[in-house]
């Protein structure tokens, strides 16, 4: 019986020849992630069972994002807390001020994460890392607590959905229309602890960065993980990154899926979901009588140099509305240092955006954006529950940067022309 993508990862960190859907397995971990946030409480279970010492300190990564620089005494002792492990336990990969970054940006650009891995993440997004081939998903603290120690966790292991791409993005388009229109298809049930595999001859159009926002956002369907097969752009990306060897794993030619979907990328249009789940979809131009308070482009979504690209062209040259506040926060130090360079900085400023160090912040409500009663934010974050990013009055609409910058000039919801 064949297997997919991600099931062959599962075998092989498992040291089984075969794995079937459902079956219960203990794998073999790369790597171990926590932010400032999630990583105090798996402390607090680590020393509670006893643990004395970490599994392999450059095998596990803290990352100090969420609320970085400190927002207040809370986030500053949990960011203490965190700063004090990793140095008591020499933890190779610690990200601190001056050069952290939003976590799921920053560890492929930084060359931690590889092909071939199997990653758990104490944060919901840690399926980000599929689109570099990775079996990657997030967990609770309690077993990031375990995997630390251990070098361990257990998995059930998922069924597959297999989404076939064909085509090319139409130019004003980008990795985020797609996954919102793949969950506006599906649902936010619609993959249940199922792995997304993404297949077809239109992966070759699509770019990193699309695809790290397509798995990113794999957990707002429910699913396990999303993952992506190792082609040229995928190696293209991690040359000269990781000193680790990529490995390549294949589905079968016989591998078993539930269903498979095809998705005619040139099909695809300028996406937006509307409050208060991502399932929720519109087209962006069916919305511009919506009036709205704020735009937001960063986060561990769409925070990277092709999203800053996107808003960049977008607002060069021209001013943000009046009476509209847009907060723009590259994801790492290095696309902040980038994006200054190339005099995007600048243009952000000019044209009435502040620009904000890298943080998670206001995509989770913590700070850097909070939204008040009856406001609307237009956002390139992932989630737009109730409350999610203040007020439980208040409303988030999802869309790709292009699709956020053009609101920000007119104040309104508004689809992006093409280039």
């Amino acid at each position: 019986m064949g297997m997919t993508m991600t099931q062959k990862i599962l075998a092989a960190h498992a040291g089984l020849k075969t794995v079937t859907a459902g079956q219960l397995i203990s794998a073999k971990l790369d790597i171990v992630l926590g932010n400032d946030i999630t990583t105090p409480v798996a402390v607090n279970e680590f020393k509670k069972a006893g643990f004395t010492k970490v599994f392999d300190k450059d095998r596990i990564a803290i990352v100090l994002d969420h609320f970085v620089p400190n927002k207040d005494i809370k986030a500053a002792e949990q960011s203490k807390q965190c700063r004090e492990f990793a140095c008591s336990h020499c933890v190779s990969h610690f990200y601190d001020v001056g050069k952290m970054g939003i976590e799921h940006a920053l560890l492929p650009e930084q060359g931690v994460v590889c092909a071939g891995d199997c990653i758990i993440g104490a944060d919901s997004h840690t399926c980000t890392y599929g689109a570099l081939g990775a079996f990657s998903t997030g967990v609770g603290s309690t077993d990031m607590a375990a995997g630390m120690a251990t070098g361990v966790a257990w998995f059930k292991v998922p069924a597959a959905i297999r989404f076939n791409l064909t085509g090319r993005l139409p130019k004003n388009c980008s990795g985020k229309d797609v996954i919102l229109t793949i969950i506006g298809m599906i649902g936010v049930d619609g993959a249940l602890y199922k792995s997304m595999e993404f297949t077809g001859e239109g992966l070759a159009s699509l770019s990193m960065d699309d695809r790290l926002c397509i798995c990113n956002m794999a957990v707002e369907a429910g699913a396990k993980n999303g993952i992506f097969p190792v082609d040229e752009v995928t190696l293209s990306y991690m040359k000269n990154r990781t000193e680790r060897q990529p490995v390549i794993y294949e589905a079968d030619s016989d591998a078993i899926y539930e269903k498979t979907i095809t998705i005619d990328l040139s099909q695809i249009v300028p996406t937006v979901s509307c409050p208060h789940l991502p399932e929720n979809t519109r087209r962006a131009k069916e919305l511009s009588d919506v009036k709205i308070d704020q735009v937001v482009i960063g986060s561990c979504t769409n925070g990277r140099m092709e999203d800053m690209e996107a808003a960049y062209r977008v607002l060069k040259g021209k001013k943000v509305a009046e009476g509209v506040r847009c907060i723009i926060i590259p994801a790492t130090m290095a696309i902040m240092r980038e994006c200054t360079e190339r005099g995007y900085v600048t243009a952000f400023i000019d044209a009435g955006a502040v620009v904000s160090t890298p943080t998670c912040g206001p995509c989770l409500g913590g700070y850097m954006g909070i939204l008040a009663a009856g406001e609307r934010c237009v956002a390139t974050t992932n989630r737009n529950f109730v409350g999610r990013m203040g007020h439980t009055e208040s409303e988030v609409y999802l869309a790709s940067p292009a699709v956020a910058a053009a609101s920000a000039l007119t104040g309104y919801i508004t689809e992006p022309k093409e280039d």
